[in-house]
């Protein structure tokens, strides 16, 4: 049982680790694209975890949602410095940059479903020595992975900053609106543990993710 409960553990670290990390990469690289070159100087560009590991986001928060057996599993990577300065739009390119990590998480649910329906199948077929082996470990690994990745990329589009949705919204508000956004900034990490309350409480991101999650043939 603690063998399992550690095995567990390991798997949601290690697909939470590489979500949140891509996530970050993708907005870094769609800065770059966009004629920012901040977070390439500054050495976050690049898919060394140690580059984006913050201590509280991506380890303490995420470890402590596990022990007390949250319906679900969050966290985050340290910012990727951005400088809208360097934009043509800037807050058209703001909101392109903070769309590329949902669609990076997207992406990797997408990419984690395709490998794990062919191997569901094999799983199927396969002798139970393998099916207690490796495949099995690794069609378990790809399902915690293709849930995260869902709900990231649908919590970092609620549109509150500092989350990706903010950016977003921005684009299409008049300049009050985008001024009032600017002073929530500071108070962004305040906001962001009110709506995990508000989620935890309501069950709004449980109820939209679980169908989504059966209809993907995942079990958990």
């Amino acid at each position: 049982m603690i063998l399992e409960v550690a095995l567990s553990l390991v798997f949601w670290l290690v697909a939470l680790f590489g979500a949140i990390i891509l996530h970050e990469y993708a907005h870094g690289l769609a800065a770059w694209r966009l004629g920012d070159p901040t977070a390439k100087l500054a050495g976050r560009l690049t898919l060394n975890p140690l580059a984006h590991i913050d201590l509280f986001g991506t380890i303490l928060l995420p470890l402590m949602l596990f022990l007390i057996r949250s319906p679900f599993i969050i966290g985050w990577a340290k910012p990727v410095p951005i400088n809208p300065v360097y934009f043509r739009r800037p807050y058209r390119d703001m909101m392109l940059v903070g769309l590329a990590g949902p669609a990076m998480n997207f992406s990797l649910a997408l990419l984690g479903t395709a490998v794990r329906y062919p191997l569901e199948r094999v799983l199927a077929s396969a002798p139970p020595a393998v099916i207690a082996g490796p495949l099995a470990l690794l069609a378990e690994f790809l399902a915690i992975f293709i849930l995260l990745n869902i709900i990231l990329a649908l919590f970092n589009l609620i549109p509150f900053p500092p989350l990706d949705g903010s950016r977003v919204l921005a684009y299409f508000l008049p300049p009050r609106g985008r001024m009032l956004f600017h002073r929530l900034e500071p108070f962004g990490i305040i906001g962001i543990f009110l709506i995990l309350i508000l989620l935890q409480q309501t069950n709004i991101l449980e109820r939209l993710i679980l169908p989504l999650a059966r209809w993907l043939g995942l079990a958990f």
